[in-house]
């Protein structure tokens, strides 16, 4: 059943080999890629009545992935995931980029790509990606990769970097929310919130909603202030359904070390209360979560492929088997999922069937 569904979403993915040439059928590449990843074995394929003229080597294997049209992948991706989770009203998509540090080209250490992932930080499945082919394009791929997902009741949070009037305009249109940090890549509007503010600072500690953490030796305290985007002084109309401003207070002291006090902002198209706004800030956060999983569950910066589309394409294929991976409800890490995965071929499937069939509600 898992295999046909996997056969549904993304058979679309054309295959430009030269059919007289062909060894090993895409579907088996793309579908044993998969599983390699999710459990990082090859075995189980024989059952399934895969690669029936034995297991290709792992350079046949990128060569293979390297050939597949990115686009068409993730074209695909992106309908199997419509089609497997449903976003909840005012669910937070975090928007942010990662590099993958062992794709550039050997003689350009320049080019190493970068990876735009829309991420839903309760549910915790990746959305959508895209590449950016330099941290510096991150801004042109964000309102490109927007475009794809499905906002609507969503409320989308992006930092500093994604400030921008053209990503709040496209969010708005997409039927979602903006939560977008403020910094002074946004002049004007950064002097504007500072000054709203200013009594609150000046005030102490807040009624509003406080957060306080506490382990290893660390207490934050964080309190939240939202007021209307009224309080602005100047015109601030070309943001798009502006409606709020926040600023979060952190205060952090760790043992052994001087305490600190930071000052966060953002603007939102959304009437949020003190509560609602720390909420969305901090689940924000998950987004580097999962990006350090990828690197230290699934080692996505020790991979060095890089010809063709390969480095992009194991992306998605990593990013498809995380999805898969976190909706499985057993308590275990990632990295131990895998490797019940790698010695159980029936949780190996239990994950595959969970990822690839059963819509999230």
């Amino acid at each position: 059943m898992y295999i046909e569904s996997f056969k549904q979403h993304f058979s679309a993915i054309d295959d430009h080999r030269q059919s007289a040439k062909v060894t090993y059928p895409l579907f088996d590449i793309l579908f044993g890629s998969l599983c390699a990843v999710i459990a990082g074995s090859n075995a189980w394929f024989k059952k399934q009545k895969m690669f029936i003229d034995g297991i290709p080597a792992d350079d046949t294997i990128a060569r293979i992935v390297s050939m597949i049209d990115p686009d068409s992948f993730n074209a695909c991706f992106l309908a199997w995931m419509k089609s497997v989770h449903q976003l909840t009203n005012g669910e937070v998509i975090a928007i942010d980029g990662k590099a993958l540090r062992g794709s550039y080209n050997r003689d350009d250490r320049s080019s190493t790509i970068h990876m735009i992932s829309a991420y839903a930080s309760v549910n915790k499945p990746v959305q959508g990606q895209l590449k950016a082919e330099q941290k510096s394009n991150e801004i042109t791929a964000i309102p490109t990769l927007l475009k794809m997902l499905d906002l609507r009741g969503a409320l989308v949070t992006i930092d500093a970097m994604g400030c921008q009037t053209a990503i709040a305009t496209t969010i708005i249109d997409k039927g979602g929310d903006y939560l977008l940090a403020v910094k002074n890549n946004q002049g004007n509007l950064a002097k504007a919130i500072n000054k709203a503010f200013s009594p609150h600072r000046s005030a102490g500690l807040s009624d509003d909603h406080v957060n306080i953490e506490k382990s290893h030796g660390r207490i934050e305290n964080r309190a939240c202030y939202v007021l209307s985007s009224a309080a602005l002084d100047g015109d601030f109309t070309h943001w798009g359904a502006l409606k709020s401003i926040v600023m979060v207070e952190s205060f952090r002291a760790v043992k052994g070390k001087a305490a600190s006090l930071e000052y966060r902002y953002y603007i939102s198209s959304k009437v949020l209360s003190a509560e609602q706004a720390l909420s969305a800030t901090r689940e924000h956060w998950g987004i580097e979560s999962m990006h350090w999983i990828m690197d230290v569950s699934m080692n996505e910066d020790a991979c060095q492929i890089y010809k063709n589309n390969g480095a992009e394409n194991l992306a998605y294929l990593r990013h498809i088997s995380l999805n898969m991976l976190q909706k499985e409800p057993i308590k275990l890490s990632i990295v131990g999922k895998r490797k019940r995965c790698l010695m159980n071929p029936e949780f190996l499937e239990k994950v595959l069937i969970a990822g690839l069939c059963a819509p999230t509600k």
